[in-house]
């Protein structure tokens, strides 16, 4: 099964509140491990991650937080996915790359994973983080036959 890991989940989860902040305001770690109820040292982590990718800027001092670097439409997927969890790949025989594994040399599928590796990398590139926060449609309960 194809999953995505629990800081991923995380990571969305902040940057949706992230983005409920005021423009040009902050939320700090312990803001938002309040109002996502995740663990403040959870939610320290995936900042920290964010930071180094871009993704979220650190303010220092008395006001200090964070905040978004550019809007949640503007914030693809595999952004998030490639800051947590790495590279997108179903396989270790990702893009050519060798070494990882130890039937290599003999394995009949070599470097037949790249296509679908890239699929799977534009199929979630399609998807803003904007598009996660939406809130879903609300879908009618539908009756039953034997109610009608």
């Amino acid at each position: 099964m194809l999953r995505l890991s629990k800081m991923t989940d995380y990571a969305v989860v902040v940057l949706t509140r992230l983005e409920d902040a005021e423009e040009g305001s902050v939320m700090t770690a312990p803001g938002l491990a309040a109002t996502t109820g995740l663990a403040e040292p959870t939610v320290s982590k995936v900042l920290k991650i964010l930071s180094h990718a871009g993704l979220v800027e650190g303010r220092r001092g008395a006001s200090g937080g964070y905040l978004l670097t550019r809007p949640l439409v503007e914030m693809r997927l595999t952004d998030v996915i490639t800051a947590i969890d790495g590279p997108i790949a179903l396989t270790a025989c990702v893009d050519n790359s060798f070494g990882l594994c130890d039937a290599e040399a003999r394995c009949p599928v070599r470097g037949r994973w790249d296509p679908v590796n890239e699929a799977i990398r534009r199929a979630l590139s399609g998807i803003s983080i904007a598009d996660l926060a939406r809130v879903p449609a609300v879908v009618p309960h539908r009756q039953t036959a034997a109610a009608e």
